[in-house]
């Protein structure tokens, strides 16, 4: 069953999208959307991923923060929604009584926005590919171009491309000269999300996307020995391909069955 609602932040009323199995669901999976992305997801892909939990037995619950899609109030991005993030969490379980356990999911700067709130009051995370520049628009990062011209550098085509003059050595001859300096040090950002991951109690999933340069920045500034982080190869940063729309959903659904 789908039902759209209406819960309060601060003064604006925020719009919502409720799914719900047949029998009254204990554990409940809140979407939260990366970005200025409206609660369908890109391409539907959180209608998608509700419909999944709903077909396992769990409840499902997407909203639209404040100043995104049909919520009310102004946009102020991911850094102040922690508000709208425990409002959400709060009309989740208003209107779902039976549950005893909500779990997150978040992509990109969602991801760092429940990072940042230590999970803003959820039982579990499910944290895909964290936003970690300070710039809205920022460009690649040198982790990110490293791992660019390290495929490019076993990649035939590629190599054949640039001893036949069709790459441009100019920008070649930049990157390459980008790439030489040290990487920057990690923004304070990164800083504060790892200070709210760490004082969230919670069990927690990082999920990166093998072919995401966003996920390649995280990687570059976070531990890379994490036992919480699992990789998708091949995967771009929606998860939008085949194998990888697969993978994420077994990811969510093991995260709600309380698995590790």
């Amino acid at each position: 069953m789908r039902q759209m609602l209406s819960f309060p932040c601060e003064g604006a009323m925020l719009c919502a999208t409720l799914d719900l199995p047949d029998a009254a669901p204990t554990t409940g999976l809140l979407i939260v959307s990366g970005g200025n992305e409206i609660r369908s997801g890109a391409w539907g892909s959180h209608a998608r991923i509700a419909e999944g939990a709903v077909a396992q037995g769990y409840a499902a619950f997407r909203f639209d923060r404040r100043g995104v899609g049909e919520s009310e109030g102004a946009n102020g991005g991911f850094k102040s929604s922690a508000p709208d993030l425990a409002a959400a969490i709060a009309a989740f379980r208003a209107a779902v009584p039976s549950l005893s356990r909500v779990i997150a999911l978040g992509n990109c700067d969602a991801a760092s926005a429940l990072m940042l709130s230590s999970g803003a009051g959820v039982d579990g995370l499910v944290l895909s590919n964290p936003w970690t520049f300070e710039e809205e628009n920022a460009g690649p990062s040198v982790q990110a171009l490293r791992a660019h011209y390290r495929k490019r550098l076993v990649n035939t085509d590629a190599l054949m491309r640039l001893l036949t003059g069709k790459v441009s050595l100019a920008s070649l001859f930049g990157s390459l000269l980008r790439l030489a300096r040290p990487a920057p040090p990690p923004a304070p950002l990164v800083q504060q999300m790892r200070d709210g991951l760490a004082a969230f109690a919670g069990p927690v999933r990082l999920l990166l996307a093998g072919n995401d340069s966003t996920a390649q920045a995280f990687a570059g500034v976070w531990d890379g020995k994490d036992p919480r982080i699992a990789r998708c190869d091949g995967a771009s940063h929606s998860f939008v391909e085949p194998h990888a729309r697969e993978w994420l959903i077994a990811q969510i659904i093991g995260a709600l069955k309380g698995g590790a």
